[in-house]
């Protein structure tokens, strides 16, 4: 029999042998804000498929939500998460930009339809010129109004952008003197139904242009690939439960709804305008496609010519970004990576 100063030292040496097991174990934070894209990603923590996956890797994975979508960018990039979800324009001017190597890895959709400009006394982009046209400055809207007037052989010269911030620009558009906007969903959804509001142009006339992504640090990725293929797994499995008519794809896009605060049909309204990669054959497809190394060199061409790069950037590449389809920028400086090596695992069911 043990004696009770033996039992006592075994109760010691296995507690301190469970928490350093526990310690041991890798933990990662991300950080994600409200939008039907990143939806997904709280509904993987919520129900449980996050920790399954992550569980299967031996590591812990918490995703944290930042109710300021730029706060959380900047968070990520002052080294408080590992990774975060971001466009793909915000990736390049805050993390890259800032030399925070960093990876995408996952694109999961691509706004078809989710922003767009409004207006309630112009009839088409040509009819905005002189105009003054509230949005939030240096966003994807921003870009995205910038790309409309391109198409429209216009420029920012023909009109005035107005700074206004997401909080507000909905309770703008009420008023007289906000005539037109640029907005988001669910913004752009709530902004529609002021009367006489009319659609002038969407993200879907610039398709695969604004990337919704999970952005990873590259090092911590690098350290550990077994949080690549948690998180690659946990996506697409969250991505096939949401899917179709079934009571528990109803269920799992009813919790995203009220979570997003609206109804199941205001979020599968604001699905139908997200190109979901709802596979990863898609999302693969995608990435490696020459399309994506063109809209990057557009992005960062736009990025570059509103100071988006930095004060002292010489030029429109001065940040390399890898694609697999190849690079662009400098190629000495390659600080943004889109990265097809989880995504292909996953469509050779080899996670």
């Amino acid at each position: 029999m043990l004696t009770a100063c033996k039992r006592a030292l075994l109760l010691v040496t296995l507690a301190l042998f469970t928490t350093g097991a526990l310690a041991a174990t890798p933990t990662f934070k991300l950080c994600w804000s409200i939008y039907a894209g990143w939806m997904p990603w709280d509904y993987a923590q919520q129900s449980g498929i996050l920790k399954k996956w992550a569980d299967k890797y031996h590591i812990n994975i918490k995703f944290v939500q930042v109710n300021d979508y730029i706060e959380s960018v900047n968070q990520y990039t002052a080294g408080g998460f590992d990774g975060c979800t971001m466009t793909n324009m915000d990736a390049l001017t805050i993390p890259a930009a800032g030399g925070v190597d960093s990876t995408a890895l996952i694109v999961g959709d691509y706004s078809n339809g989710n922003d767009g400009i409004l207006s309630k006394t112009a009839k088409s982009i040509k009819d905005l010129k002189g105009q003054d046209i509230n949005l939030v400055q240096l966003s994807v809207s921003h870009y995205l109004l910038a790309r409309a007037l391109q198409q429209s052989g216009m420029s920012e010269k023909d009109i005035k952008v107005v700074n206004t911030s997401d909080a507000d620009i909905v309770s703008a558009f009420t008023t007289p003197e906000v005539k037109s906007i640029v907005t988001w969903n669910p913004l752009l959804a709530e902004a529609a139904k002021q009367p006489g509001a009319k659609s002038l142009f969407t993200s879907a006339q610039i398709p695969g242009e604004i990337l919704d992504l999970l952005v990873v640090n590259s090092a911590t990725l690098k350290k550990h690939p077994e949080l690549g293929k948690a998180l690659v797994g946990a996506w697409f499995e969250t991505l096939k439960t949401m899917e179709g008519n079934s009571a528990t794809a109803k269920a799992a896009r009813t919790q995203m709804a009220t979570a997003s605060g609206t109804d199941l049909a205001g979020f599968d309204a604001q699905l139908a305008d997200t190109w979901l990669f709802d596979t990863p054959k898609k999302a693969l497809d995608f990435t490696t496609s020459p399309q994506l190394k063109t809209t990057m060199q557009k992005v960062a061409e736009f990025s570059f010519a509103h100071g988006l790069l930095g004060d002292a950037a010489p030029s429109a590449d001065v940040v390399g970004v890898a694609t697999p389809a190849g690079n662009w920028g400098n190629p000495g400086n390659i600080k943004l990576r889109f990265d097809d090596e989880f995504i292909r695992m996953a469509a050779s069911n080899q996670l």
